[in-house]
């Protein structure tokens, strides 16, 4: 039979959401490709995605459910019936919602596929049952709050809008990891004579196409804003026009907390000189059109949503918004697209069930909570790796009175401390509709390849779930085909005008946008204050202080994406590395390839050394989050990080953490101090 070609999308957590042409020959995927015809993707894919197919059809894929015949964590399973695991689960959690109620019972998932249909597929079950519900932001919630603290329900530009700026500044934003359709643009951009600048922490694969790039102390970019901020009203250099007619409390911030945000004070915190703090604000005051797009870094500090507030406001002390290609980009809110109440179906809670916040995993797994976490419902994530605080997460995991079911595509982490794995399907196996938040694309798609062994969708397993627990309700027997025909019946004002005859054939389209000089706030206008807000104007929130002399970041990986693509070995590098300044190994002692021991007191991890100029004395940059199966040792990053949450958002705090370096226990050469 000769193969054919057809379209899909990259379910993936990326701004993107690529369009792919999927070749499939006798119900093989043999090749996966950029859709040169989507809108904003044209044709490209990043590493991680040009072999997809290697994903699909990974020999590491689980086939078939499995029981644990071993201790937790042990990785000793055997196989059993699809029938035989939902009795099981069925049997297990009757009797803890009998002895202890339904919010025993936690769902952990998060953007393991970005699909609408699948990645949603068990609110309704878990709304139904009365389950603990999960507060999803492990993320870069700040992000979002910073952003509506400011510019309320305002849409962000159009990507495409930085292709007319003449300053383009990534703000703690690695774009060659993370966003390489966005980078493509700002290329172009600088192509037609744009100057590009990166503001971030270490030198890093987007820094190379900077014309400038600017180094600030961790957590200081709110700071930096305010100095700017500073200096424009100082130096006469607002826009007083566009401040008076559509910005809300500059009179207040330009009295009550710019004053205190000298170049002085702020070079202090930042790290840079006055001398440079001057000519950055200068050149962004001259641009006609500055464009700031903000990455999810700087979120993720305990003043995350802070000093993404700090930074959105400075457009509007210029004007940006006004020109053509100037403004500030934190990501494009699509949701509004499909009408999300038939897909999550709040309507099906029970009762005031508690919410758990995903970052406080380990948290939520003591003993100690009232009731205790019993049954643990783990899909669309890896939390043995991912979730903060990796040491109290599995010693969560591993308690025997702990139910957990985990629906994965490999034997991850996680999988490892199931009683009951189930075997999930890839997005080539699966009908979806799909929104980006990099773009304002939307998509659908339809199974291309029959199901690899015995897996199934999380919709397929929520149905059966639901079955055996005896709810009846409609929506649980509805196939994913007719829950996407009932929300595309559902008219929504972001889809009208759309090519629905090529969205129903599988192209990507693109939803209406329209730039208008007009703010969805309550006041209509940009809302530097916020008088809903405890913290109603923007100001510098400092770090916690700590004993310990590094900074540690967990930055994003060129070729992975957290802890998802490790099936494939040659997206791995040969070794999991921590990289510092010259002048930090020096101190140590410690040399380039070295087996070293990162810890601070939530525990300590292996990495191999890598010594880097690029890296300012101080920090501590790891990338990437590694399966345990790959590491050096017994635990990966997470077991340095915090269960901390940020100031608004509830968001993780993953680059608010602080840690020290030694030879590691398997190398002679280890000092004898304890953590």
């Amino acid at each position: 039979m000769p193969s054919q070609t057809d379209r899909s999308v990259c379910p993936y957590d990326c701004p993107d959401s690529c369009g792919l042409l999927v070749e499939v020959e006798n119900g093989h995927a043999i090749s996966v490709k950029g859709d040169p015809e989507h809108p904003f993707t044209r044709g490209s894919l990043c590493a991680k995605m040009n072999h997809y197919e290697k994903t699909v059809h990974s020999p590491r894929r689980l086939t078939t459910p499995l029981l644990r015949c071993g201790e937790k964590g042990e990785d000793k399973f055997r196989p059993i019936s699809w029938s035989e695991a939902i009795t099981r689960i069925g049997e297990n959690w009757r009797k803890i919602i009998q002895e202890s109620g339904p919010e025993a019972i936690l769902p952990y998932s998060y953007a393991g596929t970005m699909g609408v249909i699948q990645r949603n597929a068990g609110h309704p079950f878990f709304h139904r049952m009365g389950a603990s519900l999960l507060e999803r932001g492990i993320c870069s919630p700040a992000k979002g709050a910073g952003w509506k603290a400011i510019m309320g329900d305002t849409p962000a530009p159009h990507p495409d809008e930085v292709l007319n700026s003449d300053l383009v500044i990534l703000w703690s934003s690695n774009a060659a990891a993370t966003n390489i359709h966005f980078l493509h643009n700002v290329k172009q951009a600088k192509k037609r004579g744009a100057q590009v600048w990166v503001i971030d922490l270490y030198h890093h694969q987007t820094t190379a196409i900077a014309d400038h790039t600017f180094l600030v102390n961790p957590g200081s970019d709110g700071a930096l804003a305010l100095g700017m901020m500073h200096i424009l009203v100082r130096d006469n250099l607002c826009d007083l026009s566009f401040i008076n007619k559509q910005v809300q409390g500059f009179a207040e911030l330009h009295t009550e907390i710019l004053p205190a945000y000298t170049p002085d004070v702020v070079s202090r915190i930042t790290g840079l000189s006055t001398e440079v703090i001057e000519r950055i604000t200068k050149s962004f005051a001259s641009a006609r059109a500055p464009f700031i797009s903000i990455g999810g870094g700087i979120s993720r500090y305990t003043n995350g949503a802070m000093s993404v507030r700090s930074i959105i406001a400075l457009p509007a002390l210029v004007g940006a918004w006004q020109t053509d290609g100037g403004g500030c980009f934190v990501g494009t809110s699509t949701s509004a697209a499909f009408d999300m109440n038939l897909v999550e179906r709040k309507d099906l809670i029970r009762g005031n069930p508690r919410s758990i916040n995903m970052s406080r995993l380990g948290e939520a797994l003591s003993e100690l909570n009232d009731p205790p976490v019993k049954s643990l419902y783990i899909y669309n994530s890896n939390p043995a790796v991912v979730a903060p605080d990796q040491n109290r997460v599995l010693k969560g995991l591993i308690r025997n009175d702990l139910f957990t079911i985990v629906h994965e595509r490999f034997m991850t982490d996680s999988a490892r401390y199931a009683d009951i794995i189930l075997p999930a399907m890839t997005s080539l196996e699966t009908s979806d509709i799909y929104r980006s938040y990099g773009s304002y694309c939307i998509q659908r798609t339809r199974p291309l390849i029959p199901a690899v062994g015995q897996s199934k969708s999380n919709r397929e397993v929520f149905a059966m779930l639901a079955t055996e627990m005896d709810y009846s309700d409609p929506c649980f027997q509805q196939t994913a085909e007719g829950l996407i025909t009932e929300i595309m019946d559902s008219p929504t004002l972001l889809r009208q005008g759309i090519d629905t005859e090529a969205f129903s054939a599988g192209k990507a389209v693109e939803l209406l946008y329209q730039k208008k000089v007009a703010f969805s706030t309550p006041s209509g206008r940009i809302e530097i204050l916020n008088p809903r807000l405890d913290e109603k104007l923007p100001r510098y929130l400092p770090l916690p202080d700590s004993k310990y002399p590094l900074q540690l970041v967990t930055a994003p990986a060129l070729k992975t994406l957290n802890s998802t693509f490790f099936e494939q070995d040659e997206l791995r590098d040969k070794k999991m590395h921590i990289k510092i300044n010259p002048t930090e190994a020096l101190d140590r002692g410690l040399d380039e390839g070295q087996l070293v021991n990162a810890f601070n007191n939530r525990g300590d991890v292996d990495f191999y050394l890598r010594i880097d100029a690029g890296v300012p004395a101080g920090l501590a940059v790891a990338e990437g989050v590694w399966w345990l199966e790959f590491a050096p040792g017994d635990r990966t990053v997470n077991a340095l990080t915090s269960q901390q949450l940020t100031d608004l958002g509830g968001g993780s705090t993953f680059y608010d953490n602080r840690i020290d370096l030694r030879c590691s226990t398997s190398d002679p050469r280890r000092r004898s101090e304890p953590a």
